[in-house]
């Protein structure tokens, strides 16, 4: 759940700014049906199995246009529904429910999709001691949201942005000179409480950047039989990331290998909405 600073500074100002794009100027279907004000209430039910998030964006939603929209939940975040599951009742002005009613669903479907897709990735991993990163594959200006999902999903976040950490990829290593170049212009720019990540290719990278000092050691489209021999290399001297191309379909080929960390893009790049409705529209 998003706390109220949060709420008010970083989501707000994205919720309307999605609205607007919903609302130019009217609801003209809206206006031309519902005139006047009429109280009312809807269900929001699930059509589709999976990890649910993002009620309290779906009930922001309707309260950032009229604060005395009230949605009453039967299920939280993080809670795996069934197919035609009720999940609340959404009471208010009808008017409010038909124009933020897509808006409301984009969200909470979309959420729900990068949580049951995370979910059944983390799922994969169960057992072994390697934790499940996002990226910064994200949607732009719904980053907030994807990421707090892999969280509801049982994933954990990478960094959130540029400025919170460093990390070192192969078009910085290119412009340093060298993994060695890269990694001690890291150490004499960032602040020390930064860790330094560095991306490597191969092995004669995986060696640079351990005699080097880095923090943490990312493994990019790599070999199995390199990696295996990359975790003997740095044995110990850093934590270290998997990264490339992972799925679910193909993250479990991974999980012998006894890393710290595996990130996978798809989390949030590639996981498809939950499909949910809201239905029942009616006055009271």
């Amino acid at each position: 759940m998003f706390d109220p600073v949060t709420l008010k500074l970083n989501v707000d100002p994205l919720i309307l700014s999605a609205l607007r794009e919903d609302i130019h100027s009217e609801d003209v279907s809206t206006n031309s049906v519902m005139p006047h004000p009429q109280a009312g209430e809807a269900d929001l039910i699930c059509k589709q199995d999976g990890v649910i998030c993002g009620l309290q964006v779906f009930e922001r939603v309707f309260t950032l246009m009229d604060p005395e929209t009230n949605v009453e939940f039967f299920v939280k975040d993080g809670d795996f529904v069934k197919n035609g599951t009720l999940m609340a009742k959404v009471h208010g002005d009808i008017r409010i429910l038909l124009c933020g009613e897509r808006t409301a669903l984009n969200y909470l479907q979309r959420m729900s999709g990068v949580a049951t897709y995370t979910k059944n990735v983390s799922d994969l991993l169960k057992g072994t001691k390697t934790k499940l990163l996002d990226t910064r594959k994200t949607t732009p200006n719904n980053r907030i949201f994807e990421k707090y999902a892999v969280t509801c999903g049982g994933g954990n976040n990478h960094r959130y942005n540029l400025s919170d950490g460093v990390m070192l990829k192969d078009n910085h290593i290119g412009a340093a000179g060298g993994v060695k170049e890269a990694i001690a212009a890291a150490k004499a720019y960032a602040p020390f409480v930064r860790k330094i990540e560095v991306e490597v290719e191969n092995l004669d990278m995986v060696r640079e950047a351990v005699e080097a000092g880095a923090d943490i050691i990312m493994l990019d489209n790599m070999s199995h039989e390199d990696m295996a021999e990359a975790m003997q290399i740095i044995a110990g001297k850093a934590e270290v990331e998997v990264s490339g191309n992972v799925t679910k379909e193909n993250i479990a080929r991974l999980t012998d290998l006894g890393v710290d960390y595996i990130s996978s893009g798809a989390l949030t790049h590639s996981a498809p909405i939950l499909d949910i409705s809201l239905k029942n529209l009616h006055a009271v």
